[in-house]
């Protein structure tokens, strides 16, 4: 995991780091900063609490980012050592769509978290990027029953309201298209109904899509606020989709 703390907010660490761990193990946690710098203050304190290695890069010029190109040197030679299975890249920054995209033509999986003003470009050249303003919604109930992390920084008060509890927002166009492209590709059976994971996962080849920045959980949950699909749930618990309009 590495976050440019420049670009990323300690709010949303946690609930970051709740979706990696779904995916393995996070061995490596590295946050690149000018720490002399008072906006990093509540990094440094997350940074004894949560085992990141704070990485320093002084402003050696005004108006260049140095800490951006020691992030990337250090994600190439983690690369070089053939010892990491995916990336994680906490930043809100398009210089990183380079790094990315070779990341990825190693076949190493980037999951991308960022806010929703990340450009474009960033977000399509990860293998997932999630909105972390929405994935912190979503992850505010257990937070108020579990507590807050010892050590943790407090947010500031514009955080907490960010961060409260917020209903699924409607499903983009692009990304029902993307589903009945999806669905019409795939494999179905004689009464026109195709796995729902078989979708999701060619889905996910073409697009950085993630259904956590729509407020579910699942891809299930997803395609039930989709009204072109009607979803059936077979001996296994296994989900079948049949596109009815």
């Amino acid at each position: 995991m590495l976050i440019d703390a420049d670009n990323a907010s300690t709010a949303h660490f946690d609930p970051v780091m709740t979706v990696l761990a779904e995916l393995g193990t996070v061995n490596i946690r590295r946050a690149y900063g000018n720490w002399s710098k008072a906006t990093l203050k509540t990094w440094a304190a997350l940074s004894i609490a949560q085992a990141i290695e704070p990485q320093q890069q002084f402003d050696l010029t005004k108006g260049k980012n140095a800490t951006d190109m020691k992030m990337t040197i250090d994600a190439m030679d983690l690369l070089a050592s053939g010892r990491i299975d995916g990336f994680g890249l906490m930043s809100s920054d398009s210089d990183f769509t380079p790094l990315v995209t070779r990341l990825r033509q190693d076949g190493i999986p980037v999951y991308g978290f960022g806010t929703a003003n990340t450009p474009e470009g960033f977000r399509r050249a990860c293998t997932r990027f999630i909105d972390v303003a929405a994935l912190s919604a979503q992850e505010e109930p257990d937070t108020l029953e579990n507590g807050p992390i010892q050590g943790a920084p407090k947010p500031p008060a514009e955080t907490v309201a960010a961060k409260a509890p917020v209903a699924a927002k409607g499903v983009d166009p692009e990304v029902v298209k993307l589903l009945i492209d999806a669905y019409d590709a795939v494999k179905r059976d004689e009464n026109g109904f195709a796995a729902l994971s078989a979708v999701g996962q060619l889905a996910g080849n073409r697009s950085s899509f993630d259904v956590r920045n729509y407020g579910y959980k699942r891809l299930s949950d997803l395609v039930k606020a989709v009204p072109q699909f009607m979803t059936e749930v077979r001996t296994g618990g296994q989900t079948w989709i049949k596109r009815v309009r």
